[in-house]
């Protein structure tokens, strides 16, 4: 018996409406796909954007590998401070001060590791190996108490978090420019392997370690305590003082956490080019780590964040920035570029909320 076409449409279009209602459904409420459906398209348009003039799969697919590394690799560090902008906004903070915040630990890091006749372990002799894991565990320790000191104003201080952070940011970033005038420094080549590590003929070290920590975060936001209060905090913080938890630790906590974060972000940042420049680097940094949080979900009036959004959010800034300059579009436009996705994101947060 020959099918009635009829009937077959009437089978099959019911199967297209279900799956349009579901996609809609899942677009309006369900902020990680729909970030993931934008980083799908900009990893198109990047693929796109390669070309396909090869001589042979292998060799395009190197070229493919290759381009994504020094994508990955290039904005890692700014990817990991991006992470712990994720829990402070989820908090109902900011932070400005990341970028000077990573000037000065790393120029601290830079200071106690110096071959020459300033570098403050060769002095007391302290030297290889032992050097530098005293530096990573002195400027990891640094940066947390950097941290902790923001947060100390924030909580016991009653700064708010924007203006605490906008006079961390002027004061750490002007203090490091008047101590290191006219400094030169020279870091061991060991220490350069902290970044430039190969594996399989491959430089992913920075890559390796933003991952480790976003699943750490993840698991934190998903699985702990810690996690559980940050956004009840950000969501409420008369509710959580009344259901008994300590607003003030978890705000310190967390700004804490950033400072450590950065640290680690300056570590990976001067063992890749052996240097830093003490009046540039990092300026700019927590524009890249606020917009990778809220492309990535996180809510800027607090109490919703997601970890593995704020890595999609830096991914689809990451890949924007590298199409950007392939396009030729001046420097100074791709910071348009950035604000209005920030702008774009924020509006959707909203018409989610009145939705």
């Amino acid at each position: 018996m020959i099918p009635n076409k009829k009937e077959n449409y009437d089978d099959i279009n019911p199967l297209k409406k279900s799956f349009t209602k579901w996609f809609k459904n899942k677009w309006s409420n369900d902020p990680l796909f729909s970030i993931l459906i934008a980083l799908i398209i900009m990893v198109v348009l990047q693929t796109l954007t390669l070309g396909f003039d090869f001589n042979s799969f292998g060799e395009w697919f190197q070229a493919w590998t290759s381009n994504w590394i020094n994508i990955l690799r290039n904005n890692a560090g700014v990817g990991i401070v991006a992470l712990g902008m994720t829990f402070v906004i989820m908090t109902g903070g900011i932070d400005l001060s990341v970028g000077s915040t990573l000037v000065v630990t790393g120029a601290f890091a830079m200071y106690l590791l110096d071959t020459g006749t300033q570098g403050i372990l060769g002095m007391v002799g302290i030297t290889g190996a032992p050097a530098i894991l005293l530096t990573i565990v002195l400027v990891l320790a640094f940066g947390y108490a950097l941290g902790a000191l923001i947060g100390i104003s924030i909580t016991k201080g009653m700064v708010p978090p924007f203006i605490a952070t906008l006079g961390a940011m002027m004061i750490f970033r002007s203090v490091t420019q008047h101590f290191t005038q006219g400094y030169n420094t020279t870091v061991p080549i060991e220490f350069l392997q902290i970044s430039s590590f190969k594996i399989g003929n491959l430089m992913i070290m920075p890559i390796i370690y933003w991952a480790i920590i976003a699943a750490i975060l993840y698991y934190v936001s998903k699985r702990t305590t810690f996690g559980r209060q940050i956004i009840a905090v950000g969501s409420n913080e008369r509710a959580a003082k009344l259901s008994g938890v300590n607003v003030n630790k978890v705000k310190l906590r967390v700004y804490a956490l950033m400072g450590l974060l950065v640290s680690i972000a300056a570590i990976i940042q001067v063992s890749r080019i052996g240097s830093m420049d003490f009046s540039n680097a990092g300026r700019g940094m927590e524009m890249d780590a606020i917009a990778a949080a809220v492309v990535g979900g996180t809510n800027m009036l607090g109490g919703r964040g997601y970890i593995l959004g704020t890595v999609y959010g830096m991914l689809i800034i990451a890949v924007m920035n590298n199409l950007l300059n392939l396009f030729g579009v001046p420097p100074f436009l791709r910071e348009a570029f950035k604000g209005v996705i920030v702008i774009v994101a924020v509006l959707l947060q909203r018409k989610e909320k009145t939705a």
